[in-house]
This record gives C-alpha cells, structure tokens and sequence, in this order.
C-alpha cells in the first residue's frame, strides 16, 4: 500500500457510502484485501505501511490487529447492506507469513463470517520464504487458501544484501516447493531486477532458480527508489548509484524471453503465468477496475467509483473500530473522467488492451501514431502494446491521455 495518504474528504464515523455507490454491489466482481502490516526487519527499498516490533512496542499487536480486523469486516458488511461474497481474497503486508497458519486461518474464518466466499473463490496470502515451512503450508491449504506468493527479489546473495532482504537466496525455492507439496497448485515467485550492482548473470540465476521452482506464475518488477526508504539516502550519500533506464530495460527483456521460452506468457506488463487459471484474479479485479474493500491499517477500497483509504497506524486504526467508529481517514469520488483516465493507465498495461473506444478524439489520433512508431500493434478495436511498447509503457500512457 500506498506511504503516504491524499487529503480526500471526511468519512461518516459509521463508514457509510453514497447511494451512487452502494448502487449494483453484488453485481460487480467483488475482492478484498487484508493488510498485514507487521514485518520482523525493514527492506531498505520497502515503503509499504509496515512495522517491526521495535518500532510498535506495546502500542498494536497481531491479536489487537486481528480484533480490529473482525470487527472492520462487520462494519463493512453492514455498510454493503446485504455482503456479497468475495470473489477473491488476498492478504498482504508486511509479512502475512509471521501470524502462522492458525492465524492466517483465523484471518479467513474471519472474512467467510462476515462476508463469505463465493464459490471457487481465489484466497491468496504472500508469505516471506524465511517464515514459512511444510507445515505452515500444509496449515493454510487446509485452511482454504488457494493461492501462495512468494517474495524472492533475487537468488543473488549480494542483490539481496543491497534490498537488505534476510533471507537466504535458495530458500524461496525449496518454499515454493513445499508450497506445491502441500496441494497449492498455484504459487507465485517475485522478482525485483535492477538492483544496483546486479550483474546479467546475477538476474539469469534468479530465473533459472524460478524455472526450477516449478512455479506457475511470476511476478518481475523494476526497482523504484521511493523517497525515504534507507535505499533512497545510499543513493543520495553516493554510496549506490540510481537504477540505469537502459539496464532495467534489457533486464525486462531477458524476463521476458527466459520466462516466455518457459511456456509462461505475459498477461500484465509486470506478471506471467503459465495458463489463464494461473492469473491472479485479485490483481485483475484491480485493474479492471471492480470493487474490493481493503481491510486493515492503510488499506485502500474501492466501491462504485468512491474511493477510501484507512489511517495508517496499527494503534489508532484498533482503537477507532474499538470505539465503533470506521478506520477510514478519507475519501474521494470519481468523476466519470477520473475513472476514464484510469482506464487507460490500468488496462493498457493488460495483454489483451484497452478499448479503443475507451480514448478521447484527441488520443485516438495519438494511439494511431503510436502504432506507426511502433509501440501499440495495429488499431481494430483496441489498443494492445507491442513488446518495444511493453518498455515504453508508461510514456505511451502519457501520449493517449494528452
């Protein structure tokens, strides 16, 4: 989630939402998120609204987090009037992985008293490779959890001292295996290329270590030095050099080639998965642009083109919904030309593209020129980039919205 949150307007203490909004739930695709914001160490990369225990003390815990948790789940229910069931789940953080599986199933049972789960619904949890084990594995597949993602960055162990992530560089390899031993038949490995110092072979191990994993999805994403984060001050001391745009983009193209030559095919600019049933769901409910509701500190919702977001911290986020008052810090409502322009910057990154309809006269002439200059194959009734345009993502986003 998001570092820092936009101003928005006040939430009504009870959570409620605009009749506008509250209109069709139930026949849109509906997801929800959980976050998880506790972490043993702090990533020098990660700005994500996570917390070690050094920097919470007595103030939250799992256990006041997950009383918080059901009773947001309630809330949010009442406020939807009659719940749908969720489509999709997804916990994240953090580190979902240090609550256990008993507490992971706890975070489940939580969501299916309140909301429930439609069926054949996707449950996915991210999990550090270094908090997991056959056992935990075994634990949440019992549990109902479908889907696993795994954060690996790197299988190089000085990339990883860089990223200053603890774990061992075989170890997210032997977890999803264990992974796929328990009867998750889908799992997940992340990846981050371009990391100052990592070398093209140091990126080729890490795919062949995926390869090996016997994963069926995997998610590469270029390194972002996020203001604030320990990487972002080594960077301005000089003591690592910035990301090279050149070097991210041929390290996207050998993501690209080794995991496309691997049967995996690409259906996001950032994600490949081995076969349609192996997409997350969750994330394409995101950019497609549904409803979810975001549970926990900082989570952002998104229902019937209002938008809100929670307040940041474990602590006051426990003590508001203790109060019986919604966690919500603020919100916004979509103009019909917000959610356009969202449109363009989410579903152009799809493989199967955006609507051309979608556009303005003015970017329908832009995308025309774009496929002369070789970013978007040619027009019929939608936009879809081409590989040299897959590079160029967000620069051919910024010419179809001019």
């Amino acid at each position: 989630m998001p570092s820092a949150l936009p101003e928005g307007e006040p939430v009504p203490a009870d959570g409620s939402l605009p009749p506008s909004a509250l209109a069709g739930v139930g026949s849109r695709p509906f997801g929800i998120y959980v976050h998880v914001p506790f972490c043993a160490t702090r990533c020098g990369y990660c700005d994500f609204n996570t917390y070690t225990p050094g920097e919470l003390g007595t103030s939250a815990s799992p256990q006041s987090w997950l009383e918080g948790l059901r009773r947001e789940l309630d809330l949010a229910a009442s406020v939807l009037g009659t719940p749908p069931p969720a489509e999709t789940v997804f916990v994240g953080g953090g580190t979902p992985s240090l609550l256990g599986a008993s507490g992971l199933a706890d975070v489940l049972d939580a969501i299916y008293q309140s909301f429930g789960l439609a069926p054949g619904a996707e449950v996915t949890t991210e999990s550090n490779p270094e908090s997991t084990s056959p056992s935990f594995f075994e634990g949440i597949r019992a549990a109902g959890y479908t889907r696993v993602s795994l954060g690996m960055q790197s299988a190089a162990r000085h990339v990883l001292q860089v990223l200053d992530r603890k774990h061992t560089p075989g170890r997210p390899v032997d977890a999803a295996r264990e992974a796929r031993a328990a009867g998750f038949e889908h799992v997940n490995l992340d990846l981050i290329y371009g990391t100052p110092g990592e070398q093209p072979s140091d990126l080729a191990a890490s795919l062949d270590a995926v390869l090996d994993a016997g994963v069926d999805h995997v998610s590469a994403y270029a390194l972002i030095v996020e203001d604030g984060t320990g990487l972002a001050r080594r960077i301005r001391r000089g003591d690592l050099p910035m990301p090279d745009d050149d070097v991210l983009a041929s390290s996207y193209e050998m993501v690209d080639a080794k995991l496309s030559g691997a049967g995996f095919s690409w259906y996001e600019v950032s994600n490949w998965a081995t076969s349609a049933e192996a997409q997350c769901r969750h994330n394409v409910l995101y950019w497609k642009g549904a409803d979810w509701w975001g549970f926990g500190p900082g989570a952002h919702s998104h229902v019937g083109g209002v938008r809100f977001w929670n307040v940041k911290h474990p602590a006051r986020y426990s003590s508001l919904l203790a109060e019986g008052k919604s966690p919500a810090a603020g919100r916004e409502q979509l103009t019909d030309e917000d959610r356009r322009v969202e449109r363009v910057l989410l579903e152009l990154r799809l493989a199967e593209g955006l609507p051309t309809g979608v556009l303005d006269i003015a970017g329908r002439e832009e995308a025309k020129q774009a496929v002369a200059d070789g970013l978007l194959e040619p027009l019929d009734d939608r936009c879809v980039l081409t590989d040299r345009g897959r590079l160029l993502a967000d620069a051919v986003v910024r010419r179809l919205l001019p």
